[in-house]
């Protein structure tokens, strides 16, 4: 079960054109790291940084189907770091808490930039609804 400990750390790495290039995110809690493993930073590769950040987290969600609470929790933190990092970069503060994101570097070499951000637990998870609820609800709606 997720533990509600946890402070993570996210590096992306975007091209001269603002595409994602590479990204690394790390959970750490209970003094153990957990690499975000999801899928979610894999499939985002590529994509530039201003549609990474059009990607809802129900979306992202229903992309890599999963039903475990765990994998969820730890997509959850991954699509939060990464669009928030990515947010902050662009100066797009709206869904940006900067008491619990924090950038911690922005460096910029011949490969692009490297954003460094530090994230403080979440105070409360988006409800997250299966699948099959609402499969549900789209049929008898």
């Amino acid at each position: 079960m997720p533990c509600n400990d946890t402070t993570s750390k996210i590096t992306v790495r975007l091209d001269s054109d603002d595409r994602l290039t590479g990204c690394d995110f790390t959970k750490l809690t209970c003094n153990k790291t957990v690499g975000g493993e999801t899928g979610y930073l894999e499939q985002c590769t590529g994509f530039s940084a201003e549609d990474i950040l059009k990607i809802g987290f129900q979306e992202a969600l229903d992309q890599l189907n999963s039903e475990n609470t765990e994998n969820q929790f730890l997509l959850y933190l991954e699509w939060d770091a990464l669009r928030t990092s990515i947010a902050q970069y662009l100066g797009k503060m709206e869904d940006v808490n900067p008491e619990r994101h924090q950038i911690v570097s922005i460096a910029h070499d011949e490969n692009g930039v490297t954003i460094t951000q530090a994230i403080q637990p979440p105070e409360t998870m988006p409800k997250i609804v299966s699948c099959r609820q609402r499969e549900r609800s789209d049929q008898s709606g």
